[in-house]
């Protein structure tokens, strides 16, 4: 009766553990089939996730890596440039600022000017080419420089030259201070002094505003310089 008894348990625990899904874990606990096959569904489906990213990775990265597939240069490789081209200064009579210096027979004067750059790139003037001593300048009313002054003009003559101005034109005349002029800029300058009345000069000239004769050429160079502040002061002194 006994054993008969022990093997009806068996077989109803065995019933019971198929009918309930139930079987032994590592441990030797019962536990659910139902819960070890859903963590081994997500297991693989991280693993295959993780997996196709890094394919992902090795992907991307080998578009950018190098290879034994060494390219070299032809000989004779090359690139195009242009270099610009230089246009002429140029330099004007202007008003503003005032002459601080005025003129008066046998003495000297400011000379005010503005000069103009239209190259792409800042020029450097070192020096100024005079015309001759008796190139005189003309004398104005105002100093709008349009209605001319009776009896001062340079025919007269004025007696108003270019302070250091020889018999010989086209003498050169160092300035003090290089002045570089912006590139497409306009630089004002005050020469100080550079203008001269001779002893002669008629009474009609006083109270007058003078245009000094044209300069006959400047000492310029072109390339990369430190513009010149505007206004500026400048001079030659021999």
């Amino acid at each position: 009766m006994s054993r008969s008894r022990f093997n009806r348990t068996t077989s109803a625990l065995s019933g019971v553990a198929v009918a309930s899904g139930l079987m032994a874990t590592e441990s030797g606990v019962p536990g659910p089939i139902g819960r070890v096959r859903r963590r081994f569904t997500r297991q693989s489906l991280m693993f295959k996730v993780v997996s196709g990213l890094l394919g992902m990775a090795l992907v991307g990265g080998g578009a950018f890596a190098a290879t034994n597939w060494i390219v070299g240069l032809n000989g004779g490789s090359s690139a195009e440039g242009q270099s610009g081209t230089v246009s002429n200064l140029t330099i004007s009579a202007v008003a503003s600022p005032a002459a601080t210096n005025q003129l008066y027979p046998g003495g000297t004067g400011d000379a005010v000017v503005t000069i103009t750059n239209p190259n792409t790139f800042p020029v450097t003037v070192t020096a100024v080419d005079l015309p001759t001593n008796t190139t005189y300048a003309g004398g104005f009313t105002t100093s709008a420089l349009t209605t001319g002054q009776t009896g001062c003009a340079a025919a007269t003559p004025s007696d108003v030259t270019w302070a250091f101005a020889t018999g010989v034109s086209g003498t050169v005349h160092t300035l003090t201070t290089p002045l570089t002029v912006a590139a497409s800029g306009t630089l004002t300058v005050t020469f100080t002094n550079d203008a001269s009345m001779s002893l002669t000069a008629p009474a009609a000239c006083e109270g007058t505003y003078f245009s000094l004769p044209s300069l006959t050429g400047v000492a310029a160079t072109g390339g990369a310089a430190t513009a010149t502040t505007s206004p500026a002061t400048d001079a030659w002194t021999s």
